[in-house]
């Protein structure tokens, strides 16, 4: 054929579209070499599975300023899931959007638990957190409550009336009477009246710890509970079952110290060294430093919104199964116990009161005509029931004192002394009454620690002191 003589149309329509076709794919194959590369925002979870089989082939990007789309590579080993709507019209050539909805990053699920055996989850990435209060109602000075609102998004406090503290021993006595039962009420009341103030809300509930925990975490979602350590043998059982109970769960328990003066970290000794004798501990822990005391929140968070959780009503003595006490004795006499009343707000008071008090008698001169003024009945301060409950603590107790004392004791006095060892201050007595609750306290932590066998003293009330 001659070369210069042009094809036949048919030919030329042939070739054209051949020349089109190679073009298309060409420029396809270009367009799919040059996609990865491509350096686009992606807002994606990456769940690490391979749940889809290849994808078709991309088509082109055009972002938009109200969504942006992504072409998914054919081979994938992660799920993204994109935080925008889809367009409006979408190529059939994209995959079939996924299954799984954008929920999954608002609610709480499996895949985003947090485990305590996970190093890479954050504290302060904590969903929601139980704070278990237990002899600890009050705000201020509260380790527990402070860590659980600096890590966590949502916080459930909680108080439990265990049955098992109520009703008859072994040895048929009363194991909490109407008196002390009626302060704990008021002390729930008043913590929950606190909470409700700054933002949150305290569950009540009766019911075991091991057993109502659980159910709280799993309706919650709750990832953790913090809650402050007791010292009996009984608390201490309480303690390691709800661990036990927690860790089947997968929620992690974390315990922290607060009901002494000292710290237990602090103690230059372990503590199944610790002397047997108040002289032997005094002696140890006079170089040690009484540690700042934790503010009280302006805001608590909010309790968890999943699950529906009720606060509950706090019980009656009735719904405990106590009677009412009596509030005179049968003398005519009223009974100064029946007129306590529990919470934080009347333990503040009492403080400020009693310092003005030693204040007062301290500045007459006469120490031991002011102990005997200041002191009630036994020995007592006045405020041991708030400081036993919990309503105070012993390091903001201390911390008040020490300010009284320093206003009445010479500038001289009190840097030559250091404060709670000086023999001039005026307020060093009481400082060694709470000295000798701490001693009470660690002792007895001390043997109800101890292993199943091992002989454990006699010791004083750990609530008598003080």
């Amino acid at each position: 054929m001659d070369t210069n003589t042009p094809p036949p149309p048919s030919q030329l329509q042939e070739l054209t579209a051949a020349s089109a076709s190679a073009s298309a794919s060409a420029s396809q194959d270009e367009n799919q070499e040059e996609l990865p590369t491509a350096n686009l925002p992606l807002a994606s979870l990456s769940l690490s599975l391979s749940l889809f089989s290849p994808f078709p082939k991309p088509c082109s990007v055009v972002p938009s300023p109200s969504h942006v789309k992504f072409n998914v590579p054919s081979q994938v080993s992660s799920l993204s899931i994109s935080l925008f709507p889809p367009p409006a019209k979408s190529s059939s050539k994209l995959s079939a959007p996924s299954n799984i909805s954008n929920s999954l990053l608002l609610s709480p699920s499996p895949f985003l638990r947090r485990r305590p055996t996970d190093p890479s989850a954050a504290a302060a990435a904590r969903r929601c957190t139980i704070v278990w209060f237990r002899a600890d109602l009050r705000l201020h000075d509260n380790e527990p409550l402070s860590a659980a609102n600096a890590d966590s998004l949502s916080i459930l406090p909680v108080f439990l009336f265990d049955p098992r503290d109520f009703g008859r021993s072994p040895s048929g006595f009363d194991r909490t009477g109407p008196y002390r039962a009626r302060f704990l009420i008021d002390s729930v009341a008043e913590l929950r009246q606190g909470l409700r103030r700054r933002g949150s809300d305290l569950v009540v509930r009766i019911g075991r710890p091991e057993v109502v925990l659980p159910e709280l975490a799993r309706a919650a979602g709750a990832d953790a509970v913090y809650s402050h350590r007791e010292v009996s043998h009984d608390e201490a059982r309480a303690e390691e079952r709800v661990a036990a109970a927690m860790e089947a769960e997968g929620v992690e328990v974390k315990y922290f110290w607060g009901s002494t003066l000292y710290h237990i970290d602090d103690l230059p000794f372990k503590l199944e060294h610790m002397p047997t004798n108040y002289g032997g501990f005094r002696e140890k822990v006079k170089v040690l430093t009484v540690r700042k005391t934790i503010e009280t929140p302006e805001e608590v968070k909010g309790v968890p919104s999943r699950g529906n959780i009720e606060p509950g009503d706090i019980p009656s003595l009735q719904d405990l199964g106590l009677n009412p006490a009596p509030t005179m004795s049968q003398d005519g006499k009223p009974i100064m116990s029946a007129s306590l009343v529990g919470g934080e707000t009347e333990a503040l008071e009492r403080l400020k009161k009693f310092a003005i008090e030693c204040r007062t008698e301290t500045s007459r001169g006469n120490m031991e005509n002011s102990r005997n003024s200041i002191f009630g009945a036994n020995f007592s301060c006045k405020i041991s029931p708030w400081l036993a409950m919990g309503c105070l603590s012993p390091r903001l107790m201390f911390e008040e004192l020490k300010k009284t004392a320093n206003r009445t004791v010479s500038t001289a006095s009190s840097a030559k002394s250091g404060g709670l060892n000086s023999p001039d201050s005026g307020m060093n007595w009481l400082m060694f009454e709470l000295l000798w609750r701490d001693f009470f306290r660690f002792i007895t932590k001390k043997y109800s620690s101890a292993k199943k066998g091992a002989a454990a003293p006699a010791t004083a009330c750990t609530g008598a002191l003080v």
